[in-house]
């Protein structure tokens, strides 16, 4: 059995190629990673901006939650 070796300069090459491809065909996979991570990123900053950091028991978390269900 052969085996062809590749450069790491190759392989990277390679790898860059493919995703650009990837990318270019699928546009959509970029939009909706890039909308979770300014999703997350807003989530987030929520989060710190109403932390006032108290401790609230799972208790107290768990019949918030089903009170809406």
């Amino acid at each position: 059995m052969q085996t062809n070796d590749i450069s790491k300069i190759e392989l990277k090459e390679m790898v860059k190629e493919a995703v650009a491809a990837v990318l270019l065909e699928r546009k959509d996979l970029l939009e909706d990673a890039l909308a979770e991570a300014i999703l997350d990123m807003k989530l987030g900053l929520a989060m710190e901006k109403t932390d006032s950091g108290e401790y609230v028991s799972e208790d107290v978390i768990l019949s918030k939650l089903s009170e809406d269900a």
